[in-house]
């Protein structure tokens, strides 16, 4: 087996544990923005809820159903922009982005754990929107929150 056929199936099992094992799954209460969003291409659907206080996502959840693309890519969203800076959260937002999109982005910057096994996905783009739509949920929770 060649290295990159371990990566894939790596990228693959982490992708599959966040589907059947999603972290951050629920909804907040209280104080929090509320960002409900579709891909009426293929039916996936969340409902993402955030707590920014200071400037800081400091919690982030997540209910929804579609593939397991969507899903796995919405479990490590919320894991990832959890205590983060609003601007540092955008930024990861865009690094994704560039990611899904085959384009270059800065790979120093932030460690991107987990996520990083969802670049596969810029080989297929019918599934780029499944993977963004938790990401694209995200920045208008982020930018429309006016502490």
């Amino acid at each position: 087996m060649s290295f990159n056929n371990n990566l894939d199936q790596l990228y693959r099992s982490v992708i599959m544990d966040h589907y059947k094992n999603p972290r951050n799954k629920g909804s907040l209460e209280d104080e929090s923005v509320t960002i409900d969003m579709n891909n009426p291409t293929c039916g996936d659907r969340i409902h993402l809820t955030l707590k920014v206080e200071d400037g800081i996502v400091q919690d982030a959840k997540f209910d929804g159903e579609g593939c397991s693309i969507s899903m796995s890519s919405a479990s490590m969203m919320t894991q990832i922009v959890k205590g983060r800076k609003k601007e540092e959260a955008l930024e990861l937002a865009e690094i994704f982005s560039k990611m899904m999109l085959g384009e270059e982005f800065d790979v120093d910057k932030y460690d991107l754990g987990d996520v990083e096994a969802l670049q596969g996905v810029a080989k297929f783009p019918a599934r780029i929107k499944c993977a963004t739509l938790a990401w694209k949920a995200m920045e208008k929770g982020v930018k429309s929150d006016n502490e």
